[in-house]
């Protein structure tokens, strides 16, 4: 009665501890939260050891090499293909074994019983033992000899979290399962015998006495002659640390913060990156950085994308190498820079939308705006000045003086919102916090946003989505956010040598052989140098710096990143039938007169060059140039200016120049100083300095019209 009562207990207990087993193994696997992610060809992009299974590194059992599944069953599972799922026999002689030595010196644990442990973790116990034997005989019920011995070869767990014979061989010798040599085989076999011990990076001793058992089995088994097994054991590991054929770390850490990521799919994700393209442009900018390394460059980026789907191609951040370079970890694609010249298309797109034409004629002379209580005096890059120039050269030649000009013509607070529209998330400061220095590009962007932003030129006006999916998840919808006529004229100006030869020379580095808009930046004291172009279909944007902020030296635009986007161009448009810029259909074309040309015959006709128009534009009289029209403002005194009068200097000798804006020669101009009325012709006066608190405002008059009245404006000369 006892014995009958023990084993209905026995079978009560047993019956109640026994899982389900698994329907299919993908079931299983599905539990896996880690996605790998993939270029847009299949190419793995980052390998993850952190999930529960290996969902990302599997083969079907015909893909494993012969040699290698009889040297696993013949280690782990003799009666493999015997037994229904335990091996009561086996287990008989381990229990005998251990008794005699007072000791575990023998496991008993078959393949099925080792993939049954996987699935439903337990604590070692002999209890464990028991009714994983009832579960294994289970799971040999559902499932064929095959398809379990497919399951543990790629679950079986080895060191560093490698799970299943791909991965390991992978993690050892940096190669696949069908290169291995038959000694490194044998290695793969042994290891899972302790994964948490036994690890050939640590220890080869204990490994090469494993190896040296199981090829002696095998012998004697008749798999392998005595003269394979002394020469394989002869045979020296040539270990190799894996490695990723492509960098990609931060385009992945891009892609694994997207919103979307869960619905890309699982357990890869398959995105618009070309790994080839991506190793090829990291190792251009490499290259580029180390020729500039003498200039203290350390730190670069590369963004490419395809304009005409809004796929992100190459995503390549460069100086990591060495432990000691600043910034290493940071992603230079999306950390925010001042991005000097190369925000000025954006600047002129917006002139041109509000009435400017390529043709209106803009000042470069020498320019004062107020900072703080004193003024500061712009320069262009050559120091040199050009008198009246159109927008097409100002812009072409990245002038500073008509870009502040611009900048007082369509207004700070206005452009500000229009770089919001184009998708310049940080720019969001008040228009006083930037000044007019944000004509310049004071302002921090990043290389991620101007490349964005630049796709919509390249776009004709449409802003689209960056896309890092290959199936094209992005649930934003394009915008459209400048007409297609002025961003088909950007492109056209930005894509003119002859436009850029004041500054720039005939045979500029920037005259690539495909048409290409190109455009460089440089901010105060070369601390970031950029270069951003479009062609027929790619927008690539390179940056150049330091991001511990320290300055380059005189590392420009022109002189570090263009010399790499034209290598990007070449690699991207390398096999590719190229065309032109296209001219949008609603421009209009005009030959235009300049003033500074000579008659060309008796006729009195000067010279021309003709000119593309957004209709509306274009000047009434053929042989004119248009004029800008900029605000009437008071530029010079600014409210609360300082200044210094020289007790050195003779008083009848120092002067101050009082300026307003936007009015032409033949207007009228009442001045009241302190109180005291002086009229002028044009908007220049040149005051003599008193010493003192003053005060000046102004009424503006035209044929009799009141323009514009000035109003009151407070200055100090110490």
């Amino acid at each position: 009665m006892p014995v009958i009562l023990a084993a209905l207990l026995l079978a009560y207990f047993t019956a109640t501890s026994l899982h389900s087993v698994p329907q299919n193994f993908k079931s299983i696997l599905s539990d896996s939260q880690h996605v790998q992610i993939l270029d847009r060809n299949g190419e793995p992009l980052n390998r993850t050891y952190q999930n529960s299974w290996n969902v990302h590194d599997r083969v079907a059992l015909h893909q494993v090499p012969e040699f290698l599944r009889h040297a696993f069953v013949l280690s782990e599972d003799k009666r493999f293909y015997q037994h229904a799922g335990p091996d009561w026999l086996a287990r008989s002689s381990a229990v005998v074994a251990n008794l005699k030595a007072m000791r575990s010196v023998r496991g008993a644990s078959t393949i099925t019983e080792q993939a049954v442990r996987m699935i439903h973790p337990r604590p070692r116990t002999v209890w464990s033992r028991w009714i994983e034997g009832f579960e294994a005989g289970m799971l040999e019920q559902h499932f064929s000899k095959d398809e379990i011995l497919e399951f543990y070869l790629n679950q079986v767990p080895y060191a560093a979290n490698r799970r299943g014979v791909v991965q390991a061989a992978r993690y050892y010798f940096n190669r696949d399962l069908d290169t291995l040599s038959r000694k490194e085989m044998l290695a793969l076999a042994v290891l899972v015998r302790a994964p948490g011990r036994l690890d050939l990076w640590r220890d080869t001793h204990r490994i090469e006495a494993g190896i040296t058992r199981l090829a002696s089995r095998l012998v004697q088994e008749e798999l392998i002659s005595a003269k394979e097994s002394k020469n394989l054991l002869a045979q020296a590991f040539e270990l190799q640390a894996p490695r990723l054929e492509v960098n990609a770390t931060e385009f992945i850490r891009h892609v694994k913060r997207h919103p979307l990521l869960e619905s890309a799919g699982w357990p890869y994700v398959r995105t618009t990156l070309d790994a080839t393209l991506q190793q090829r442009i990291q190792t251009m900018l490499d290259n580029r950085l180390n020729h500039l390394a003498a200039k203290r460059v350390n730190n670069g980026a590369v963004l490419a994308v395809d304009h005409s789907s809004g796929e992100i191609l190459a995503w390549v951040v460069a100086g990591k190498g060495a432990a000691d370079t600043p910034g290493r970890f940071i992603d230079a694609v999306t950390a925010p820079r001042q991005p000097g010249s190369a925000l000025k298309p954006m600047l002129y797109s917006l002139a041109l939308e509000k009435g400017w034409s390529a043709a209106t004629v803009i000042d470069d002379s020498p320019l004062s705006e107020s900072v703080g209580h004193g003024l500061h005096s712009y320069n262009n890059y050559s120091r040199s000045f050009y008198g009246p120039v159109t927008l097409r050269q100002a812009l072409g030649n990245s002038l500073n003086i008509p870009a502040l000009k611009t900048l007082q013509y369509v207004g700070a607070k206005e452009y500000l919102g229009y770089l919001g529209k184009l998708g310049f998330e940080g720019l969001y400061r008040h228009p006083d916090y930037y000044g007019d220095g944000i004509a310049l590009g004071n302002g921090e962007v990043t290389l991620y946003e101007l490349v964005r932003a630049f796709t919509a030129i390249a776009n004709l006006g449409v802003l689209r989505p960056l896309e890092v999916f290959a199936d094209g998840l992005n649930t934003q919808l394009p915008r459209r956010v400048l007409s297609g006529e002025v961003a088909s004229l950007l492109g056209h100006i930005l894509s003119d040598p002859k436009a850029r030869q004041l500054e720039f020379g005939e045979n500029s580095i920037l005259n690539f052989p495909v048409q290409t808009a190109v455009k460089t930046g440089t901010s105060s004291d070369y601390r970031d140098s950029w270069a951003v172009g479009f062609n027929y279909r790619y927008t690539v944007g390179v940056w150049m710096g330091n991001l511990d902020q320290r300055p380059m030296e005189g590392v420009s635009g022109s002189v570090g990143p263009a010399l790499l986007l034209r290598s990007v161009f070449s690699e991207l448009t390398r096999y590719q039938q190229t065309k032109p810029l296209p001219i949008h259909r609603g421009l209009v074309r005009q030959d235009i007169c300049t003033e500074k040309s000579e008659p060309q015959t008796t006729g009195g006709q000067c010279k021309t060059y003709t000119e593309w128009f957004v209709p509306g534009t274009e000047p009434e009289v053929g042989n004119q140039v248009a004029e800008t029209k900029l605000p009437i403002r008071l530029r010079r005194p600014t409210n609360g200016l300082h200044m210094a009068y020289d007790p050195r200097l003779p008083g009848e000798g120092q002067a101050f120049e009082f300026f307003i804006q936007g009015v032409s020669s033949d207007a009228t101009v009442e001045w009241n100083i302190n109180g005291e009325e002086i009229i002028t012709r044009g908007g220049e006066y040149l005051w003599p300095l008193q010493k003192g608190e003053h005060s000046v405002k102004a009424r503006v008059w035209r044929e009799g019209e009141l323009l514009a009245e000035i109003p009151k404006t407070a200055f100090l000369v110490k």
